[in-house]
């Protein structure tokens, strides 16, 4: 499991972090533009040492000695820590040679359709003593479709399209462990992700897998809706990587992963509300869906969505899991783990640490009742130009504020227009 990243020289801010990592659940938030995808790209590489879609992280000209110090658990007992020291000659950030000795496997989903996986017994650095073998599968968002090569042609996976209905067809058990998985990762218990027959577009004498409609139609699965398409995708990935694990330790005579570490970049991305409250528990789930046993899985994901976290407190742990924020402070990112506090519904989240709203409403709604507040405190000097009176302030309320807010009684008591113990608008 990744333990620990801190960052000088490289990124948003002169020094990012340490921050230190939970064993099971991590949770990323913060303001677009604060480094929150950037932090998983340097886990990757912390964990990996490749760059997820080959764009390496370069410190600013000027930067002295810009370092990534990093430290995670390893096949034997005790933990690896390593610090990098970037050289501005030759543009690279060195790292020990040989075989990095990270016990799982590594799963990186980017918010655009990308992903990388790296297993400890395909991936790890050529030396004298090894065949050469890519350091890790590196995705593009066609690529999980279509399939991905390596130099000189050597065909590295075959992609969604053609192994999801060679494994139907040929009931190939891979299959089975395909709809385990999408089972777990649906999104509620009536609303399955189920195949259904492969399928032909037009004239075209090629087969495309489909997913059963809740209507009873076999749709395409390149026609679902972005949501199913991702998780379809992340589903894929999960089976082919393990299932290729599983014959690579046969043929090596290695031993199987002994878990898994999740990087997922806005994980709500795509999904309707009903299943962004249900995956990160059923990701959690999933490694023992499909391996038939308890295996250790670790989840940092990048999340903008209250819906995401509000679905965390009935198994959150404070002891296995860490909700971290990014703030800006004098103009430089600032990471820290938040006191874990349970906030009951997504409207409080809103209005959490997390999240930083003052209020879960429209913009404008916001300003109008900030403006009513500065009138009943008497503050006028805080009263936006156009809203000096008190009619101008109810004219704006009643324009954006809903009949039954909570806001209204306040008000109207306040300025004499509902007499006390009333309710309503």
């Amino acid at each position: 499991m990744l333990k620990t990243l801190a960052l000088k020289g490289v990124g948003p801010a002169s020094a990012f972090g340490p921050v230190e990592f939970a064993p099971r659940l991590n949770f990323i938030t913060g303001d677009n533009g604060l480094g929150k995808s950037f932090l998983l790209d340097i886990a990757w590489w912390a964990l990996t040492r490749n760059w997820a879609r080959g764009v390496m992280a370069v410190p600013p000209v000027g930067e002295k000695k810009p370092s990534i110090a990093y430290a995670y658990s390893k096949t034997t007992s005790g933990d690896v820590e390593e610090t990098s020291i970037f050289k501005r000659t030759e543009q690279i950030w060195p790292t020990k040679q040989g075989r990095p000795p990270i016990p799982g496997v590594v799963i990186y989903a980017a918010v655009d359709g990308s992903f990388a996986a790296w297993d400890p017994v395909r991936n790890y650095w050529k030396d004298a003593d090894a065949m050469e073998r890519p350091r890790a599968f590196n995705f593009s968002a066609e690529q999980v479709w279509d399939g991905l090569e390596g130099p000189g042609g050597i065909r590295h996976c075959n992609g969604l399209i053609h192994d999801w209905v060679l494994w139907q067809k040929g009931q190939d058990p891979a299959f089975a462990d395909l709809i385990k998985v999408l089972d777990t990762l649906s999104p509620s218990g009536t609303e399955k992700l189920e195949p259904g027959q492969p399928v032909r577009l037009g004239l075209d004498v090629k087969d495309y897998p489909s997913l059963r409609t809740p209507y009873g139609q076999d749709v395409a699965l390149v026609h679902a809706s972005a949501g199913m398409r991702r998780i379809a995708a992340l589903a894929y990935l999960l089976v082919w990587t393990w299932r290729e694990h599983l014959l690579a330790c046969e043929q090596t005579g290695r031993k199987k992963a002994k878990e898994i570490i999740f990087l997922i970049d806005e994980i709500e991305c795509h999904l309707h509300p009903q299943w962004q409250r249900r995956i990160v528990p059923a990701l959690l789930r999933v490694m023992q869906t499909l391996t038939g046993r308890k295996v250790p899985v670790q989840l940092i994901v990048a999340t903008h969505s209250p819906l995401v976290l509000a679905s965390a407190e009935p198994e959150f742990d404070e002891e296995q899991d860490a909700v971290f924020n990014i703030q800006l402070r004098d103009g430089q990112a600032r990471v820290t783990r938040e006191p874990w506090a349970k906030q009951g519904d997504v409207v409080n989240w809103l209005v959490s640490d997390a999240f930083g709203l003052h209020q879960a409403r429209s913009a404008e709604a916001e300003r109008a009742i900030e403006a009513a507040e500065a009138w009943m405190r008497g503050d006028k000097a805080a009263l936006p130009a156009e809203l000096k009176t008190q009619a101008a302030i109810h004219r704006e309320l009643q324009r954006v504020l809903a009949g039954h807010d909570e806001f209204w009684p306040r008000w109207l008591v306040e300025t004499r227009q509902l007499p006390h113990g009333s309710g309503g608008a």
